[in-house]
């Protein structure tokens, strides 16, 4: 299985560096992983609504360039909600019967657009929280490793 990651923004925090580089390293012995990190647009105080659909176009545009055909999957606050086990079984039949080729994007700091949003197969919501986007790469890193450990009925600590 292949899972590419886009997500806007640089990862720029050491600590949050090695957690991704640790669970790319364990995922290695289940999928090929490809992370993709898009440039995020700067921004400024005041910003109006105006301003800010202006960032999300421009980011929309950088990562529609590096989009490619597989099963995508954007995280956004209004998306479905799932447990390990569930995203575990929903992630088995997409590969099984569907496409062994995902995409997971991670929009930046304004969320994702609607274009993005709307080319999803699945809007996966992690927490009805908002999380930073660069510890969302972290999160999603690792119940991606939790799902490979279910998927592949080895044990993971709890």
């Amino acid at each position: 299985m292949h899972i590419t990651i886009i997500s806007v923004g640089k990862i720029k925090e050491k600590y949050l560096q090695e957690a991704i580089k640790e669970y790319s390293k364990r995922l290695s012995k289940y999928i090929t992983l490809n992370m993709i990190e898009v440039k995020d647009e700067k921004e400024f105080k005041n910003m109006s609504e105006a301003d800010i659909k202006t960032i999300q176009d421009i980011e929309t545009e950088r990562i529609l360039n590096k989009l490619k055909p597989s099963y995508i999957i954007t995280l956004c606050i209004e998306g479905n909600m799932l447990s390990s086990e569930s995203l575990a079984e929903k992630i088995n039949h997409i590969r099984t019967y569907q496409d062994s080729k995902l995409t997971f994007i991670i929009g930046g700091s304004h969320g994702l657009s609607e274009t993005i949003k709307q080319q999803a197969n699945l809007k996966l919501s992690f927490s009805p929280m908002t999380f930073p986007h660069q510890l969302m790469q972290v999160i999603l890193l690792e119940q991606l490793f939790r799902l490979m450990k279910i998927l592949n009925n080895e044990p993971y600590h709890k």
